[in-house]
This record gives C-alpha cells, sequence and structure tokens, in this order.
C-alpha cells in the first residue's frame, strides 16, 4: 500500500513541476511541432513496389472485359448502390420481393463495343434490407443534388409504399440525341 502512495505523490510532484514551468501554449507549440515534423518523414518510409513491378510483367495480357457483375461495365458509368446482378436479379429486373423505385436519375454512358452514348435509367429496387454485394460508386456526368433526374446520392425508394433500398438495375432507355 505505501507503495502505491509513494507513486501517486512522485506523480503528483512531477505533474505540478512540469505544470509550474511551463504554458499551454508552450505545450501546444511542441505538440505542433511534432506532428508537422513526423508529417514530413512519413512519404519517405519505405514502401514495397514489387507488386507494381509484376503487374508490368502481365501486363502484356489483355484485360477481360468487363461483365454485367463488374463496376467496369459500361451500362454502370453513372451507378451508385449495389447491382442487381448480384442480388438475385439482372441488369433490367429486379430480384423478387422487390419492386422498381417509381423515380430514378438518369445517366448518358458510351458503350464501348459500337462507340454510341446511350441514356440509361438507373432505378433502385425496393422492399428488402440492402443487398451488401457489388457495391458501385461511379459518377460519371453526375450533377449536384439540386438536378435531382441526374442526381445519383438520394433513395429513390422514397417515392415507393417501402422506402428500403435493396439493390440497383440499369435500364437503356434509348439513344443520346443526334445519334441513330
Amino acid at each position: 500500500m505505501n507503495f502505491f502512495k509513494f507513486i501517486d505523490r512522485l506523480t503528483e510532484r512531477s505533474t505540478r513541476k512540469v505544470a509550474q514551468s511551463s504554458s499551454r501554449r508552450g505545450l501546444l507549440v511542441g505538440v505542433s511541432k511534432l506532428l508537422v515534423t513526423s508529417a514530413f518523414t512519413l512519404p519517405v518510409l519505405p514502401f514495397d513496389r514489387i507488386g507494381s513491378a509484376h503487374a508490368g510483367e502481365h501486363g502484356a495480357k489483355k484485360k477481360a472485359e468487363p461483365t454485367a457483375t463488374d463496376c467496369e461495365y459500361w451500362r454502370y458509368c453513372s451507378v451508385d448502390g449495389f447491382l442487381c446482378t448480384c442480388c438475385g436479379g439482372t441488369m433490367t429486373t429486379c430480384p423478387p420481393g422487390t419492386t422498381p423505385s417509381a423515380v430514378s436519375w438518369v445517366g448518358t454512358c458510351r458503350n464501348p463495343a459500337d462507340g454510341r452514348d446511350y441514356l440509361v435509367s438507373y432505378n433502385d429496387c425496393c422492399g428488402k434490407t440492402t443487398c451488401g454485394r457489388c457495391e458501385c460508386n461511379t459518377n460519371v456526368r453526375e450533377r449536384p443534388g439540386y438536378r435531382l433526374g441526374v442526381h445519383n446520392d438520394i433513395n429513390w425508394c422514397m417515392a415507393n409504399q417501402s422506402s428500403l433500398y435493396h439493390c440497383t438495375v440499369s435500364i437503356i432507355v434509348g439513344l443520346e440525341e443526334g445519334q441513330s
């Protein structure tokens, strides 16, 4: 028990001595200097570049075309959510037990196969909890929130009876104007 009292008194005396001989401003300056100097030394720390070297060796191989479950697939250029192709649905149909949102947002995506720009309607599928698979957030040509038809960060299920969001489908609704 005496040992703990001794440690307590020693700690108290040390703390009081430091408090009497320094100021808060001095402490803040010291901590700031420590943070600034450590921030400049972080980029100098070593890191592993072996992975990128191996990628260069295999870069000659042709990259596989994205599929309907890849965020890089051309129809998903403005999607923000979980792909229904990974959640029991398809690119154009909602999974069983869900209903398409009454409202949607529209994006313009270029199909690399034919070089044309297509209008794609992104409809949220509503009525079940979030799918949680194949999350994509591409945001190409997304506009600010006050332009709702081209803004994808909204729960579009709010217009439905159930506002639970499950996943998103991408439906081609036509060609961009001026293309035939």
